[in-house]
């Protein structure tokens, strides 16, 4: 069944609380947290103390994304419960595997993320490491870019390595997904789409999840 993880940066910081509400009554499966620190992406988000607030408020499990250089520091912090998987960068970890094992060591699933430039084989010898593996199909760092077409050849390869590997590893993909393009990217291999823009962009947020549910639902 295809999996939904929306992302909070695009929503009103101001009125987070119906933000989520709306997440949790479209039939999300998680809540997508984006972590930055400024440096390894050129902008700052929310941190620990909003990712720990929300792990007791929502029924959705927490599905983390750090965009930092430092990520080691804050798999801790982050490992609040509730929380599903944490992701790090390949770009921006120095020892990836060690990193990935310190995640799964609370308990919780480990990803790893590809920027566009990034070679789906980079990961290869870590395989046995990771659960979720994110595509990234813009240039992380800020909600509303357009989606990459290359994106969709790289999940055909990830999907291909998955398979010569005999590996288990989700696919998930983040960045321009919305209805018109949702289809594409769960056949070309994706088990998990990260929508953020494309809901709390426009007049009924709630609408526009609901239809990217149908489209993802029938695309099985």
């Amino acid at each position: 069944m295809p999996k939904i993880t929306v992302s909070l940066l695009a929503a009103d910081f101001f009125c987070l609380e119906r933000s989520v509400a709306i997440a949790e009554e479209g039939g999300a499966d998680f809540l997508h947290m984006d972590v930055m620190d400024g440096v390894f992406v050129p902008n700052i988000s929310f941190g620990v103390p909003v990712v720990s607030s929300l792990s007791k408020k929502t029924k959705l499990p927490l599905d983390t994304h750090i965009m930092a250089v430092a990520a080691d520091r804050q798999v801790e912090s982050l490992a609040a419960p509730g929380t599903d998987c944490i992701t790090v960068h390949q770009e921006a970890v120095r020892h990836l595997e060690r990193t990935l094992s310190f995640i799964r060591s609370f308990g919780i699933k480990s990803g790893v993320a590809l920027n566009p430039a990034t070679r789906p084989e980079s990961i290869e010898y870590v395989l046995d490491s990771v659960d979720r593996v994110l595509v990234m199909s813009v240039n992380p760092g800020y909600s509303g870019q357009r989606f990459i077409p290359s994106a969709l050849e790289k999940i055909r390869r990830l999907a291909a390595l998955r398979d010569q590997t005999g590996s288990s590893f989700e696919i998930s993909v983040d960045g321009g997904v919305d209805a018109q393009n949702v289809r594409e990217v769960f056949d070309a291999g994706a088990d998990i789409v990260v929508v953020g823009s494309a809901i709390y962009s426009v007049k009924d947020p709630l609408a526009a999840l609901l239809k990217i549910r149908e489209i993802a639902n029938a695309s099985t």
